[in-house]
């Protein structure tokens, strides 16, 4: 039992590096890749700024996967799987004992 054990802690560390993997990556991405675009923007069109549109819409992709990373929460956790997996599968039991 304490090698499943060990087994599950092993894939739930992995899990959460390649989550934060994933965050940083999108962070690297978005600092290299709104200063090029507000570059683009300054030097085709100044007067209309439209760097604001995907710099605000990333950011807000980026503050929910922070979110989803930093924060597991009661509305979406391990406690909230656990729920909704009872539920389901007590549906199902429901289900299957009508056409009985």
């Amino acid at each position: 039992m304490e090698n499943y054990n060990e087994q599950e802690a092993y894939y739930q560390a992995k899990k959460k590096v390649e989550e934060l993997k994933g965050f940083y990556w999108n962070v690297f991405t978005y600092i290299m890749v709104i200063p090029f675009l507000i570059f683009i923007n300054y030097m085709t069109y100044w007067d209309f700024k439209w760097f604001w549109f995907p710099m605000f819409g990333w950011g807000i992709g980026l503050t929910f996967h922070a979110l989803s990373v930093f924060y597991k929460g009661k509305y979406f956790g391990k406690e909230w799987e656990r729920r909704k997996m009872e539920e389901f599968m007590n549906e199902e039991k429901n289900n299957s004992r009508q056409y009985e």
